[in-house]
């Protein structure tokens, strides 16, 4: 979610964001999504793709009923009244900010896992990008494991 983003430059990245594509570090083993030209944890510069799992734990969440830019999402405000966001830490270490769906009362600590759907609708094309259900399946491995 942030700035404008072309239809050549969505459709040239949707593969690696709805495939949850980040990026593994050669050098440290620190994994990056969305993935980057460098590590995050040592700068360094050869990295390997990985297919993230998209299974994580809730750490923080909250409900936006007044969107801002972009205005996509202040139409989906309008349209659904509100909606939820939260930070989820994924199983291989990367944390990333997304949407909530399928959960009216989140709860921190809370197995989610991310789902393809549709975002909004830009330029005549419509917008797909993963956001984060409830984890129904097995239970997450311990933290570190």
């Amino acid at each position: 979610m942030g700035a404008h983003v072309s239809v050549p430059m969505y459709r040239r990245t949707l593969a690696a964001r709805v495939g949850l594509e980040g990026r593994r570090c050669d050098r440290c083993s620190a994994v990056s999504f969305p993935p980057r030209g460098a590590c995050g944890q040592c700068r360094g510069r050869s990295l390997t793709p990985v297919r993230l799992s998209g299974v994580g734990t809730l750490q923080a969440w909250t409900y936006i009923t007044a969107a801002g830019a972009p205005p996509e999402f202040a139409a989906q405000v309008r349209r659904d009244g509100g909606y939820h966001v939260g930070l989820v830490a994924l199983q291989e270490g990367p944390r990333v900010a997304g949407q909530l769906v399928d959960v009216s009362d989140p709860e921190i600590g809370q197995p989610v896992r991310a789902v393809v759907r549709r975002l909004y609708e830009e330029e005549g094309v419509v917008r797909y990008g993963f956001k984060f259900a409830p984890h129904m399946g097995e239970q997450l491995p311990a933290e570190g494991v």
